[in-house]
């Protein structure tokens, strides 16, 4: 019997497709884990501003109220916390988007240019 025809001798190839493909389903995995939590933290965010909308409504001798004050501080620590989470995770795709295409469009321009100039020399 060949090599070839053993089904117990892995195809390196084969080897390489399930880890890219299992390394691009951790990757998913991330994401929907990503997109989970910023859909958590804005609607926190909505409820937090929400609250505090009324609280800096209410008449002003119960708004200085020490425990609404110290609300109001946590609410606030809050919501910059939950601002700097969707910042950080918001960053990372739409900071490189732009300087990404751009690449691609003048490395392949650059590319095309090569191959016409190499075309003509020889």
């Amino acid at each position: 019997m060949s090599a070839d025809s053993d089904p117990n001798q892995q195809n390196p190839d084969a080897d390489e497709f399930e880890q890219a493909l299992s390394e691009v389903e951790r990757s998913l995995e991330a994401l929907k884990e990503r997109y989970t939590q910023v859909q958590r933290d804005q609607q926190r965010q909505a409820q937090l501003q929400h609250r505090r909308e009324q609280i800096r409504q209410s008449p002003r001798q119960i708004r200085n109220q020490p425990t609404l004050k110290a609300e109001l501080r946590q609410i606030k620590e809050q919501l910059d916390t939950i601002e700097l989470n969707l910042e950080s995770r918001l960053f990372s795709w739409s900071a490189f988007k732009e300087p990404f295409w751009q690449a691609v469009r003048f490395g392949g321009l650059g590319i095309a240019i090569g191959w016409l100039l190499k075309s003509c020399a020889g």
